[in-house]
């Protein structure tokens, strides 16, 4: 039987996804993101492996929270899809048995025909745009993200629905094209639901230091409010520009 290697799980999450969530953190990433708080989740061969009804044990006690809140439950990491064989199982499962919503929280890395059983049982992709400009997104990252944009091209395609993620970083993400740019992608796609931008934030240089680890965004600050609302507005702007060209 397959099992999960599985960092860590969250039984009252509220920003994963609608409603009151189970969120379940799997182990291993492919993405060594600079301003990532969990880098602890980048090795493969970590985590603890838990059976499937080790984690549906978990999950059970608290259904009616969940079902009653509209939640459900989400697979996060790490990345979810380098377990996609388990987390497939894990959401057939909880549907079967409990009818629960499930959504999958990804960096859109993927290989989608490899994870296209895992996107028949997901009701909600929650994807990570990390840069919408190739070069800066594999300086950040150390990957292209040519697989991230054609996964939300996938999504897109085959009506899934989604909400789009962006963690904003001062000095990394503040060009005025680059925000307009990702804005006019997001303007060609179907099924996005929410749209929100993540303030970056330091709460993880501690991991980096307990791993030996050279934290490469040192001193850079958290985003001003001010510099969000920018973000959001070009952002809008851009998507509003894609709309018009669409008609």
């Amino acid at each position: 039987m397959v099992k999960g290697h599985v960092h860590s799980l969250e039984t009252f999450g509220t920003v994963d996804g609608p409603g009151i969530r189970f969120v379940l953190f799997m182990q291993g990433c492919l993405l060594k993101c600079q301003y990532c708080h969990n880098p602890d989740t980048w090795a493969l061969d970590g985590g603890n492996a838990m059976s499937l009804e080790e984690v549906l044990a978990e999950i059970e006690p608290y259904i009616h929270y969940y079902k009653s809140s509209g939640g459900g439950l989400t697979v996060s990491g790490g990345e979810p899809t380098l377990q996609a064989a388990f987390v497939t199982q894990l959401f057939r499962e909880v549907k079967d048995r409990w009818n629960l919503h499930t959504t999958l929280d990804t960096n859109g890395f993927n290989d989608m025909d490899r994870i296209d059983e895992l996107l028949k049982v997901t009701d909600l992709v929650l994807l990570d745009l990390k840069h919408i400009d190739n070069e800066k997104h594999e300086r950040m990252t150390g990957k292209s993200n040519v697989r991230m944009l054609e996964t939300a091209r996938w999504l897109s395609e085959h009506g899934k629905q989604m909400w789009i993620r962006h963690v904003y970083v001062p000095g990394i993400h503040h060009d005025e094209k680059d925000l307009l740019n990702l804005g006019r992608f997001i303007g060609t796609l179907d099924g996005v639901e929410k749209f929100e931008i993540l303030p970056y934030h330091q709460m993880g240089i501690y991991k980096w230091k307990l791993l030996g680890k050279e934290y490469p965004l040192e001193g850079v600050p958290s985003p001003e409010q001010a510099e969000i609302d920018r973000a959001y507005r070009l952002i809008e702007t851009g998507r509003k520009e894609a709309s018009r060209i669409e008609l």
